[in-house]
């Protein structure tokens, strides 16, 4: 860590008090130039995460240690201090921020969370959030991009998710929605992304989904997730999501793990339809010993009140008819929580009732403490994300 003085120091000379917080591993020009923004606002105090809240963040290691890392963020000219965050997860900097007392809270449209503002309005912190502009003449950069090793897309379930699942479809069968997400976007493990299918998935074919017949490719994937004697099976909507591009129907008979017919849609106009009215926002990832499956509530009018709002989720997609799509997207979200409750809790209910007037629908992704709140909108969510759906 810094000098404590640092953290703590009265503003004898009149500058504002500027945090931030990230990874900065692979220290790249984007990295520079958001400090070199945060530092126009006052002397800029840099919180790094450390190894291990990485390894839990997203499911990988770094490239470069902790210690390496603070050395680099330390010898930019416009970091008045660095150090390592004491904590874990989303928030691993909240202690620090405490001792800081910063006037300014910095961070980047994807690294915006309602926690983090919870936590700034609770300390009187200003939060900003930047626009991620590179310096002139420079090409925008990222660290996910210059990962550039591998291409394997996220999935994410726009509606009917748990029909995939013949403990619901027995009740009455039906489609899920899903699309291909293009991995511009670095999503945390557990965010409900279809990140552990993912790491199958690169495990198995390394960088790219490899040429051939999709769903034979697919099914692999879901077998090598879900070996013989697997005590809880994923769901195929997962492998089928990451492996096809565009948007996706797959329709499920009644208990059976398996579609019996999947339609994939990667024409430019819907797929834009759908980029241009969803919105992210990131939540905490939800914790390793959660049990969704606690409570559950399956019934016949429920399950099929699930598949009519997935019919309803593709039907307004084709049409590209915004309000119909986000009643239909919300419709598929409160079906879903009416038979498995777990999947909200008091503080995900709180951060949806923060957009209601915003949004025309929404759902999360991750069942039961996050990864995003995902939105359906007509105009632009302030400070949240976008994705770009895989074309093919």
């Amino acid at each position: 860590m810094g000098d404590e003085d640092h953290r703590t120091e009265r503003r004898i000379d009149g500058m504002k008090k500027v945090f931030v917080s990230g990874c900065y591993d692979m220290l790249h020009s984007g990295h520079v130039a958001f400090f070199e923004e945060a530092a126009l606002l006052g002397d800029l105090y840099v919180g790094i995460g450390s190894d291990r809240t990485i390894a839990g963040l997203k499911a990988r290691k770094t490239v470069n240690t902790e210690l390496e890392r603070l050395y680099m963020v330390k010898a930019l000219r416009v970091v008045k201090d660095a150090w390592i965050n004491s904590g874990s997860g989303h928030l691993d900097f909240e202690q620090e921020l405490r001792d800081l007392k910063p006037d300014i809270f910095f961070v980047n449209e994807d690294g915006f969370t309602p926690d983090k503002q919870r936590l700034c309005d609770e300390l009187g912190i200003r939060l900003v959030v930047s626009k991620r502009i590179p310096r002139q003449g420079l090409p925008p950069r990222s660290t996910t991009a210059l990962r550039n090793e591998c291409r394997i897309p996220f999935r994410l379930d726009l509606a009917g998710g748990w029909l995939d699942q013949p403990y619901v479809s027995r009740y009455w069968p039906g489609p899920v929605i899903t699309i291909c997400i293009e991995p511009e976007i670095e999503f945390n493990d557990r965010s409900g992304m279809s990140s552990s299918t993912r790491v199958k998935a690169i495990d198995l074919w390394h960088t790219d989904i490899p040429d051939g017949d999709r769903e034979k490719l697919a099914h692999t994937l879901f077998c090598v997730e879900n070996p013989p004697g697997t005590s809880y099976v994923s769901g195929s909507q997962d492998s089928i999501g990451i492996v096809f591009p565009g948007v996706n129907r797959l329709d499920y008979p009644s208990n059976n793990y398996w579609p019996r017919k999947i339609t994939t849609v990667t024409d430019d106009d819907i797929l834009s339809f759908i980029e241009n009215h969803l919105w992210f926002i990131n939540l905490s990832p939800r914790s390793g010993d959660f049990d969704v499956l606690a409570n559950t509530d399956i019934s016949e009018p429920k399950a099929r009140a699930l598949a009519l709002a997935a019919d309803d989720t593709w039907n307004a997609i084709l049409q590209k008819e915004i309000h119909k799509f986000g009643r239909a997207f919300r419709e598929s979200f409160e079906a879903q929580i009416a038979m498995f409750p777990n999947m909200v809790n008091p503080h995900i209910l709180e951060t949806i009732n923060r957009y209601r007037d915003k949004a025309l629908g929404w759902k999360i992704s991750g069942a039961g403490g996050g990864g995003y709140l995902v939105l359906v909108a007509e105009r632009k969510i302030e400070n949240a994300i976008q994705v770009r759906i895989r074309r093919g």
